[in-house]
């Protein structure tokens, strides 16, 4: 068996394409526009409190007392939510499915899912990709009210399912997440591509 026992994937940015642009280019609205918007009104910030639980139409009713010259724009994130989600990023997803195969077939004890995703629109994914039935179980933080990298959410993972830091995988594409999963003994993969993921669960002996 391999030194890694247990293999646990982030989702947007990792397997799926999830991309607010998606939705605003369809306005045909000026690329310049689109990034003011994201940088200045429908922040990561304010997309994280959805994730952490807070109620997707409510997020986007107080962001329009603070700007409402942008209530329409901030209306299409609910709206039109899934035109961001573009697909599942193919590659990836054949280095999952590998990874799938070693589960089944007992080369390793788990297969997790710990993604910051709304609790609503997560139910879109899962009826869009098939794929996110083959983990043993997901931890959404629009559901669990907790929220990456609050360590705390690692430590969920570790008491809900028994992983041994020290023997996981844990793969990101956001590399404040996984500095604090290093700082709690997980072993990590920054990911870029799906050829270096490939690569790095080879070295492991994971594939």
């Amino acid at each position: 068996m391999s030194q890694i026992q247990w293999v646990v994937f982030d989702l947007g940015g990792v397997l799926i394409d999830w991309n607010p642009r998606y939705a605003y280019r369809r306005l045909d609205a000026d690329d310049e526009k689109i990034e003011i918007f994201l940088r200045d009104v429908a922040t990561s910030a304010w997309n994280s409190q959805m994730d952490a639980g807070t109620l997707f139409q409510a997020a986007i009713d107080q962001r329009i007392l603070e700007h409402p010259e942008w209530k329409d724009w901030l209306q299409l994130w609910r709206y039109d939510w899934p035109t961001m989600l573009r697909g599942p990023i193919n590659d990836a997803v054949d280095v999952f499915e590998s990874v799938v195969s070693k589960r089944e077939s007992g080369s390793l004890k788990g297969l997790y899912a710990l993604s910051n995703w709304e609790a609503n629109t997560i139910k879109i994914a899962r009826a869009r990709f098939g794929f996110l039935s083959r983990f043993d179980a997901k931890l959404i933080s629009g559901e669990e009210k907790l929220i990456k990298p609050d360590p705390r959410f690692f430590s969920l993972l570790e008491s809900r399912f028994g992983v041994d830091p020290k023997k996981t995988l844990f793969i990101d594409d956001l590399q404040s997440n996984t500095k604090v999963a290093e700082s709690l003994g997980f072993q990590t993969h920054v990911f870029k591509n799906a050829t270096l993921l490939q690569n790095e669960l080879r070295r492991l002996g994971v594939l």
